[in-house]
């Protein structure tokens, strides 16, 4: 298996326990597609059958707009030790902290992307 499988494989173990631990959130229907998107941007690289590399820009773009929108109007971090909310802060930030991970994930995925594109 080379790099670029792994590195995808990855991405895409990541954003599927994204998804998984968003089951117990008050509003999975938003979240659980929103990493969803993310597997399946990462499995068509692991599978060799990605779209044009634009296309994670886009998503990259989105995700990272997305966090700043998502961002507390007062941020109160993202862990106090336990995984209880002790404010609605702490839960925009740590929503806001999954969306610049997946954005970072899509910018992972643009240049795996371009290098598959080199390969062949």
């Amino acid at each position: 298996m080379n790099l670029t499988k792994i590195v995808s494989l990855f991405f895409a173990l990541l954003f599927t326990y994204f998804v998984v631990v968003q089951y117990n959130d008050p509003d999975p229907e938003i979240w659980m597609p929103i990493y969803g998107i993310a597997v399946a941007a990462c499995l068509s690289i692991f599978f060799a059958k990605a779209p044009r590399s634009y296309v994670f820009v886009i998503m990259a773009l989105a995700y990272f707009f997305a966090a700043y929108q998502q961002w507390p109007p007062q941020y109160e971090g993202v862990f106090w030790g336990e995984m209880q909310m002790r404010s609605i802060n702490i839960e925009l930030a740590r929503e806001s902290l999954g969306l610049v991970i997946s954005g970072i994930g899509m910018l992972v995925m643009f240049f795996l992307r371009n290098k598959l594109v080199v390969e062949t």
